[in-house]
């Protein structure tokens, strides 16, 4: 398999508005994320503090769930191959933008995963399902890309028979 894998998405401006750029307050922030064979744009925009559109996706929240995703996909692989039969995963993942001046940067991602075991396993395949959330870790690509702490504070549930 090739060790390099590209990804190409599309960004359409939308909030052009009737001047464009004139000033600061006259340019919506609104955009759409595109991607070849994807069905559905996503809407995006500024956070709201950027004067964006709450209602639509801004790039930190993007950021954060691609590092859910990414430890969710990775998660699963490593479940897998533990043999810990998941049945069930959410996570309410959050992060921190800190601003600077004109700029900012993101300074932490938490991760909240809550994973419930098939209900044959016990407390000794928690703790193994525990653990398997730092190999999920090493494993995640958008995780080893950013430069903030990803930090995760896994539960672990067993099914009821």
């Amino acid at each position: 398999m090739d060790p390099e894998h590209g990804f190409a998405v599309e960004i359409t401006w939308t909030g052009a508005r009737e001047g464009g750029t004139t000033g600061y307050r006259d340019y919506g922030r609104d955009h759409d994320v595109r991607a070849e064979g994807k069905q559905h744009a996503i809407a995006g925009s500024a956070a709201r503090p950027f004067r964006g559109e709450s209602d639509r996706w801004n790039p930190e929240e993007m950021l954060v769930a691609a590092l859910a995703q990414c430890h969710l996909l990775s998660y699963l692989h490593v479940a897998t191959t533990e043999g810990l039969v998941v049945v069930a995963y959410r996570d309410a993942a959050s992060g921190t933008l800190r601003t600077e001046g004109l700029g900012g940067r993101m300074i932490e991602a938490v991760l909240h995963p809550v994973v419930t075991l098939a209900a044959h396993h016990d407390e000794g395949d928690a703790r193994r399902a525990m653990a398997a959330h730092a190999r999920a870790s090493e494993l995640c690509f958008i995780a080893n890309s950013v430069s903030f702490p990803v930090r995760h504070e896994p539960r672990i549930l067993i099914a009821e028979a």
